[in-house]
């Protein structure tokens, strides 16, 4: 997989600690989309929303692809980090900021891995309009290149501000900047996890196609709104898209989305509501190396709801070769990358403060029928890279020609009892107390196993599913864990072959299952 193929940047995507720290443009790499039509004198005014987005999208994929690239003039392009990052949008500059208007708007300047100026337009109850670039509108710092910036640019992107946390501050909520990525907020985290409008051939040797948004329209918002919207419109030599989103700031700041999409040429895999994020090392990795933080990470999970109610989970890890791990089903209630160690001990890092990263979860609306939830894991030697994908692929795509849609609702937040609603893992370890054994300690906790009795008797269902037959489960036991009122899973495998080793494991108290399922896989 051709990760440096990636338009923004895909190491520049986990930031160094210091960057990850600073406010403003530092904050990575984004993009999507969204439109709110609960607004009647927009609707009524411009009538403008995802029909003619998708019209655009449509004659778009008529015709070849054409690449923006080259619209950067190349001195600009090759600007370092601390150049780019100098350049400060001057926030009284900001669109809608009057008066009595909830949302502000601040555009990104393009430059270094950011080479494709997108268009931007705005719409109200006057109609549609561009929103002009200027030099002016930035204050470039140390730099002595302001007076070369060509007047007629245009911006990386923007982001959304809104004041979630005092009614005072308007704190950066979402940003949309660099292919077609994004990412955003609930109202006690700082920014972490990112997404995609639209993932194509992740993990395939044939490298990975990056789309991007190359046109927004942002719907002006009613005063005091509490939603707002941006329409967006996606392309790629494979494919364009017409994006509508609505984003609502909050404890959980959801993001609901609905696509269009139209296939210039049969695609292998295409990946529905991609997420990104980085796991560098947790309490559950081999380490080669030494590092004062015990854990570093922005996800240490993937959550997954299937339509039967069963619940997975599965630990992140940073493995020796690239691992592609896939979840068979039909009609997804949801899955995640989620941040579910919130306890600042197990990180030790008070720049990057990671126990604040969000979670994000991806809840269908409808059903996708059958499919797989893709988790892609890719090995790294540092936390400066997004190295963990996960996406919904659908089993089968319509003839090309035809249109393909789908929508979702996007939650970004700390934490969340309902996700899942019984028992959770809480901590996975692993260790190798002889040569020929895998040992496993695995902690669940949660409300309904906190309140069983001491004296209580839970047993494990635990499945290892691999090649052959031969592989052995020893030593299995279930404990009460006093320390954080759970319980304790503690087993060991002994593989007897070199291929992987698959396990599921959860507990029971008679016939009632009190847990979500444990998944993880051994490579020898």
């Amino acid at each position: 997989m051709h990760w440096r193929d990636a338009p923004t940047g895909w190491a520049w995507a986990r930031r160094s600690s210091r960057a990850a720290a600073v406010a403003g443009p530092t904050l990575g790499v984004l993009g999507i989309v969204l439109f709110v039509a609960c607004i009647p004198s927009v609707a009524a005014a411009s009538q403008f929303g995802l029909g003619q987005v998708a019209r655009k999208a449509e004659d778009l994929a008529r015709g070849p692809f054409e690449d923006t690239r080259g619209r950067v003039p190349k001195w600009l392009i090759e600007i370092t980090y601390d150049q780019w990052r100098d350049i400060r949008f001057r926030p009284e500059q900001s669109l809608w900021r009057e008066r009595r208007m909830s949302f502000h708007v601040e555009f990104f300047h393009p430059g270094l891995f950011y080479d494709r100026p997108v268009a931007v337009n705005v719409v109200d109850a006057h109609g549609v309009r561009p929103a002009e670039f200027s030099p002016s509108q930035f204050d470039y710092g140390k730099n002595d290149f302001s007076s070369r910036v060509p007047q007629d640019l245009g911006y990386a992107g923007f982001r959304i501000h809104y004041p979630i946390k005092t009614p005072n501050y308007y704190d950066e909520v979402i940003v949309f900047l660099g292919a077609s990525y994004f990412r955003a907020v609930g109202k006690q985290q700082g920014f972490g996890a990112s997404a995609r409008g639209m993932a194509i051939d992740t993990a395939l040797p044939s490298g990975e196609e990056f789309p991007y948004f190359r046109e927004f329209w942002l719907v002006r918002p009613a005063p005091g709104a509490t939603e707002v919207a941006v329409l967006a419109l996606l392309d790629s030599p494979s494919l364009t898209g017409a994006y509508r989103f609505v984003i609502h700031p909050g404890e959980q700041t959801e993001v609901g989305v609905e696509a269009r999409l139209f296939r210039r040429k049969d695609i292998e895999k295409l990946a529905i509501a991609p997420l990104t994020s980085m796991f560098f090392f947790g309490e559950n990795t081999a380490r080669s190396f030494e590092d004062y933080r015990p854990e570093v990470h922005d996800s240490d999970g993937l959550l997954m709801a299937s339509k039967t109610g069963e619940w997975t989970w599965r630990p992140l890890d940073n493995p020796r070769r690239l691992r592609v791990s896939r979840f068979s089903g039909r009609d997804p209630r949801g899955f995640g990358l989620i941040q579910r160690d919130r306890d600042f001990d197990h990180y030790q890092d008070l720049e990057t403060r990671q126990e604040l990263r969000p979670s994000v979860w991806v809840a269908p609306r409808g059903d996708w029928g059958p499919g797989r939830v893709e988790l892609v894991e890719i090995p790294t030697h540092a936390n400066t890279n997004d190295n963990i994908v996960a996406f919904w692929v659908p089993e089968k795509l319509p003839p090309r020609g035809e249109p393909l849609s789908f929508s979702y609702t996007m939650y970004w937040y700390g934490d969340d009892p309902t996700r899942p609603p019984g028992g959770l893992t809480v901590a996975t370890r692993r260790g190798r107390p002889a040569d020929d054994t895998e040992r496993f300690v695995v902690d669940f906790a949660g409300k309904q196993l906190g309140a069983l009795p001491p004296e209580s008797v839970l047993r494990a269902v635990t499945t290892l599913i691999s090649g052959g037959n031969e592989d052995e489960l020893v030593e299995q036991q279930v404990l009460r864990n006093p320390v954080t009122r759970g319980w304790r899973l503690v087993f060991q495998v002994r593989p007897r072959t070199d291929e992987p080793v698959q396990i599921r494991a959860f507990l029971q108290q008679k016939q009632d299952t009190l847990t979500e399922t444990w998944s993880y896989v051994i490579e020898r």
